[in-house]
């Protein structure tokens, strides 16, 4: 998560001010250094917190393996497998779920068949007990038992992409996995925050703003030089293994759904904006002091919620149990239960995307 750190005793050595015409920046150099190390060797990641953030892992019920789109739901398992059967005779690829209500949702994987299968879909439950949804059955049985017979020999004589390459394969996405990576490169850089030096250049500044959150407003002296970066990378860098171990974690799942659901580069767009919002909302309130991707993480989770709630189709579905323990982390740290967590970050990137889950989603469906 990102983790802001109680302050350390003060230290009384004299720094350098650089006038501003709204405020006054104090220049750090080895004092900088000193104070984000003295900070960053206070982080501790509390055993509750990782036990809260494997829990919201594990209570997901996402398939990360394919994009796909929901076309509707039938009354009863039985009914739900004799049309899924009729569509895979037809060529197009699917597959049902049970939902909580007992209804039964039925998935197609390409897109480019979705009218298709809407059609086919409404004849069915015009006429359910047609002849041809049996005699349909009875090939896609036939149909299964010859794939599986080619796919078998197939493999005796080929190494497809995914074994070739299996991180670009379909099991996890390709961006995910470069953010993961860059991650667990930058936080190892920095020994895990006990070496800022190779990575200050990572951090939104090297500077603070003395006057609180209007006076910050005029900060950011590398940005505003063109040092635009720093807005994203302080995503990368964590403060200790569990910090990062359950980050990742958590980047994992929802990224790589998003990346199979929808695309590419729909993830990189949410992680650029989710990550300069969080990062700017942290340094106005409590200055330049925090890292974590978990305001990028509380984005993902709010516009998943919000676009799979109002947009049943886009496949993006959060178990409610995974929303729940979400949104009570996220008040057990607001209210201080959770000490020395960015707040912020969490806060702006949470309601960033609900925002944009909710009006994407309304978006949608307008183009239906």
């Amino acid at each position: 998560m990102p983790s802001t750190l109680s302050p350390p005793a003060p230290l009384r050595q004299p720094s350098r001010s650089v006038a501003s015409t709204r405020g006054s920046y104090t220049l750090k150099k080895d004092f900088v250094d000193s104070l984000f190390l003295i900070r960053l060797r206070r982080l501790k990641v509390r055993r509750c917190e990782a036990a809260l953030i494997l829990m919201l892992r594990l209570c997901q019920k996402i398939d990360t393996a394919s994009r796909m789109r929901m076309i509707g739901q039938l009354e009863n398992e039985g009914s739900a497998r004799l049309f899924s059967d009729f569509l895979y005779a037809q060529g197009i690829d699917n597959q049902i779920e049970p939902e909580r209500s007992g209804a039964w949702a039925l998935w197609v994987h390409a897109e480019d068949q979705m009218d298709a299968a809407k059609s086919y879909f409404e004849e069915y439950r015009g006429n359910p007990g047609a002849a041809k949804y049996q005699h349909a059955s009875r090939i896609a049985e036939e149909k299964w038992k010859q794939e599986q017979k080619a796919n078998a020999d197939a493999e005796k004589r080929f190494h497809d992409r995914s074994k070739l390459f299996p991180l670009g394969g379909s099991r996890v996405g390709i961006l995910t996995v470069v953010l993961i990576a860059i991650s667990a490169v930058a936080t190892l850089v920095s020994n895990f925050g006990a070496n800022t030096k190779p990575v200050m250049w990572m951090f939104i500044s090297s500077y603070d703003v003395e006057g609180g959150v209007i006076a910050r407003f005029a900060g950011l002296r590398e940005i505003r030089h063109g040092e635009v970066w720093r807005l994203i990378t302080p995503i990368f860098l964590h403060g200790g293994p569990m910090h990062i171990l359950f980050n990742m974690m958590c980047l994992l799942d929802f990224g790589t759904m998003i990346e199979r659901r929808q695309s590419t580069a729909r993830l990189a767009v949410l992680v650029l904006v989710l990550a300069a919002l969080s990062n700017f909302g942290q340094y106005l309130w409590q200055g330049p002091i925090f890292l974590g991707m978990s305001g990028v993480v509380y984005g993902l989770v709010g516009y998943m919620w919000l676009r799979g709630k109002f947009d049943p189709a886009s496949g993006l579905l959060l178990h409610r149990n995974t929303v729940m323990m979400a949104v009570i982390w996220f008040v057990l740290c607001l209210v201080g239960v959770i000490p020395h967590v960015a707040n912020a970050a969490h806060s702006v990137g949470f309601g960033v995307g609900i925002a944009w889950g909710f009006i994407s989603a309304m978006i949608a469906n307008r183009r239906r």
